[in-house]
């Protein structure tokens, strides 16, 4: 942290980072409660110093400059692991949908969608598993990230469940699913679902021809 930004909430802090736009910001009083955080002790090196990081906790320990940032690095994994428990509560969806609303997330890149705004979503919940996705209401499908910066999120920091509830719980925002799909055609007529195992198959007899004929010459040659 600068010293422009030590005038900032670590939350805030953390959630103005670039790469980290698709988080929201959790409640002080959520993360207080140690209840909401079962579990995660485990999970977490340093967990008390990381804690009190997230909670701007003054403490009278003085830490050298590589421990600051062990510390700091177990921080994101924890704040990570209590975003994904967040965003699955009332005031957490409420947060995300926000950000869904002003298209934070990205739109799909699938063009039969036209620009239906996405969610992130986790492919596991198990943290360092995968990183993290982008699911669309309307064609029921998941895409990487359009931003680079994004590529490197853990999905376990919003985990399986969150794009789906936050639908469930506001039906309103889920739009007609788009089953329709792009037909190949050439000249108009549409591609036969064989033709590329016929063309294959063609290829390759033309390669086993042209063999054999090069062999007869090879061997007229040798007579």
């Amino acid at each position: 942290m600068s010293s422009e930004d030590e005038e900032l909430a670590w939350v805030s802090w953390f959630c103005c980072l670039k790469g980290n736009e698709l988080f929201c910001e959790v409640d002080d009083d959520y993360i207080q409660d140690d209840f909401n955080l079962t579990g995660l002790r485990s999970m977490v090196p340093h967990y008390d110093y990381a804690l009190d990081l997230i909670l701007d906790t003054e403490t009278d320990e003085v830490l050298n400059d590589e421990q600051q940032e062990i510390i700091e690095s177990a921080a994101e994994v924890l704040y990570g692991l209590i975003h994904a428990r967040y965003i699955i509560t009332s005031r957490g969806l409420a947060a995300m949908l926000e950000k869904f609303e002003n298209v934070e997330f990205g739109r799909c890149p699938r063009a039969f969608c036209q620009g239906q705004p996405v969610l992130p979503v986790g492919q596991s919940d198990v943290p360092r598993t995968f990183a993290v996705k982008l699911f669309c209401p309307k064609c029921q499908d998941i895409y990487h990230p359009r931003l680079s910066r994004h590529a490197t999120v853990d999905g376990s920091y919003f985990g399986t469940t969150f794009p789906h509830m936050l639908l469930q719980t506001y039906p309103e925002y889920q739009p007609r699913v788009n089953t329709q799909t792009y037909t190949p055609r050439i000249f108009g007529f549409k591609i036969h679902p064989t033709s590329h195992e016929e063309a294959l198959k063609a290829k390759q007899e033309a390669k086993m021809y042209r063999q054999r004929m090069l062999q007869m010459q090879v061997d007229k040659m040798g007579n």
